[in-house]
């Protein structure tokens, strides 16, 4: 009897020990083939800055104490950074071409911060921490001040030396559910960091003119989305007329209407897909995509915790594509313009 209690502690053992290890082996193939280079600690290892992280965080919870949306700027910047043309902070470069003047991204903030951060920096590190990953660090914090967890950024990026405005193919907010994943697919995402990076959008805005069509026009019928909730209806169309008066800037509305001025990283995202009560159409249409889709935004609106243990590796995934190491790119004096060496790269 105590060898069988034996055998079946070792089994017990070995059990374990196989799941845990497919665990890390799936999790490990999942992680873009960009990212490998990067390593955790990567100034302090190479003793070019050992306090980055503490220099950066201090900032932004300054920053942070005064302007709480930060926290949805940053987010916005890094995803445009990374999306568009991998993670090598070319959002960040000026330009009459840059892709900061793009359409889609023309009016996205928190570059002063970076600027702030960059000029902090270069005093205590000089030449050392790349725009690129003080954006990946930045982020972090303000989303940890949000209400989100703090994770591990895995650092060595360096940054770009030209930014375009042609590159940019951010899609609209428009786009359909499927367009959505396709688009996060073709950047080396999956279904489920889709479905997590939009949960952001818990602390964002938009222009009336990404919704107007669902409140007044959906898909021609002269009548508004019958799937918006009737309320949350109501409300969007006092705070968005339906045509513009001659001068008068298009409104900005919450994502999540009531809670979104706080700038809290929440659940309410998900819970508002299933009530219905969406702003944007693309986040609605989660409620009737496929069942893998359905079921994630089930967990998420049940269980803060998953969605914000889930939250930090997809972002961290996303801050891997097509990053920059070795003697790639540069290291910018000034996250605006490339060094002067390389001044003649901007289009």
């Amino acid at each position: 009897m105590e060898r069988k209690g034996r055998e079946f502690i070792v089994l017990v053992v070995l059990g374990l020990v196989m799941s845990l290890y497919m665990a890390y082996a799936q999790a490990a193939v999942t992680v873009p083939p960009e990212s490998k280079p990067l390593i955790r600690q990567f100034y302090k290892k190479l003793n070019t800055c050992e306090n980055v992280e503490a220099f950066v965080r201090h900032q932004v919870t300054l920053h942070w104490k005064v302007e709480k949306n930060i926290t949805a700027k940053l987010l916005k910047l890094l995803y445009a950074d990374c999306m568009v043309n991998g993670c090598d902070g070319s959002i960040l470069l000026d330009g009459p071409q840059a892709e900061k003047n793009a359409p889609q991204i023309k009016g996205f903030g928190g570059y002063a911060l970076i600027d702030t951060i960059k000029k902090v920096l270069e005093v205590r590190c000089p030449g050392a921490v790349s725009c690129a990953d003080i954006l990946m660090l930045a982020t972090r914090d303000a989303l940890q001040l949000a209400g989100a967890p703090s994770y591990p950024v895995f650092l060595g990026r360096r940054d770009g030396l030209e930014s375009k405005a042609s590159w940019v193919d951010l899609p609209s907010p428009s786009i359909s559910w499927e367009q959505g994943l396709n688009y996060f697919q073709s950047k080396g995402l999956d279904l489920q960091d889709y479905v997590t990076l939009l949960g952001g959008h818990s602390m964002g805005r938009t222009h009336c003119k990404n919704i107007r069509d669902r409140l007044y026009n959906f898909k021609n019928t002269g009548k508004p989305d019958p799937s918006m909730d009737k309320t949350v209806l109501n409300s969007l169309r006092k705070q968005c007329p339906q045509t513009l008066k001659r001068g008068q800037h298009d409104p900005l509305v919450y994502l999540i209407p009531e809670s979104g001025g706080q700038f809290k990283f929440t659940n309410s995202y998900y819970k508002n897909v299933l009530a219905n009560k969406s702003v944007l159409g693309v986040d609605q249409q989660l409620s009737v995509g496929n069942d893998d889709t359905q079921q994630i935004v089930n967990d998420y609106a049940s269980s803060f915790e998953q969605f914000r243990r889930i939250f930090a590796f997809s972002i961290s995934r996303m801050g891997g594509l097509r990053v920059l190491t070795g003697t790639k790119g540069e290291i910018r004096r000034n996250c605006r313009v490339p060094n002067k060496s390389h001044t003649n790269t901007i289009q």
